[in-house]
């Protein structure tokens, strides 16, 4: 089991970064796929990388940390969320222009596993 936890800000990333990557992290907390592992929120910017253990093994055939979403915010309290395609090493935009609640559940169920390979 990993029991790895989130990456602490960086310096000057300010309350608004905190209380935002909290509140992602507490979403995650109630995914509905591979709920035995703990995984990462880290800070790029203004943006939230998700990473994981590759449980599925589709990926990471030894089970490594793998990304799992990109959530960048946009104008008006707006978000995109893009999921990462292994094979080109790129990330592929899911959902655009979205209230940030929206797209956290998107992440969470992830019915097409678009996210949680």
């Amino acid at each position: 089991m990993n029991t790895a936890r989130a990456v602490a800000a960086p310096a000057g990333g300010g309350p608004v970064a905190d209380f935002m990557q909290h509140r992602v992290e507490k979403a995650l907390r109630e995914r509905v796929r591979y709920r035995y592992v703990q995984p990462l929120v880290l800070r790029e910017g203004d943006s939230f990388r998700i990473q994981s253990p590759c449980c599925s093994r589709n990926v990471d055939p030894s089970g490594g940390v793998i990304d799992i979403a990109l959530l960048a915010p946009g104008a008006d309290q707006r978000w995109s969320l893009s999921a990462r395609d292994h094979a080109r090493g790129a990330w592929v935009p899911r959902f655009q222009d979205e209230p940030l609640d929206e797209l956290l559940d998107a992440l969470c169920v992830d019915n097409e596993r678009q996210f949680w390979p």
